[in-house]
């Protein structure tokens, strides 16, 4: 039985060739993907667009730290944040989670494990990729 599509997802990455596709494999489950490259453009088109959910890079933001997602919770506070990182160390996975992301997902397992974790988004559990 084919999945019903999401209304919106939106996707936040500083780095366009893996941007371009992680949004062809999002096609796949919502109705719309919106691209952003930078932590402000997160923040507006997430209170604009009230996406079902939203994939971001960890490292979007020029600064380091968990800026970018202490503010989006702020703004929505219901939003479903499935982090990417190229990061794969305990530390960086505990922060990301403990900040209450809803997903942590290594960005050399997007092709496999991201469609997955959305859906597990959806029905409301929290994902750690990287330690399956």
């Amino acid at each position: 039985m084919p999945k019903t599509p999401l209304s919106c997802v939106l996707l936040a990455d500083r780095h366009h060739g893996l941007t371009e596709g992680v949004r062809c494999l999002l096609e796949t489950s919502f109705e719309t993907v919106v691209m952003v490259a930078d932590e402000v453009s997160l923040l507006e088109g997430a209170i604009r667009l009230r996406p079902d959910v939203a994939v971001v890079d960890l490292s979007l933001a020029q600064s380091s730290g968990l800026g970018w997602f202490h503010a989006l919770r702020q703004h929505c506070p219901n939003l479903k944040v499935i982090v990417l990182s190229v990061h794969d160390e305990q530390s960086v996975r505990q922060a990301v989670m403990d900040a209450g992301a809803n997903a942590f997902v290594l960005k050399s397992a997007i092709a496999t494990e991201l469609l997955t974790t959305v859906d597990a988004v959806r029905q409301g559990r929290r994902e750690d990729v990287s330690i399956r």
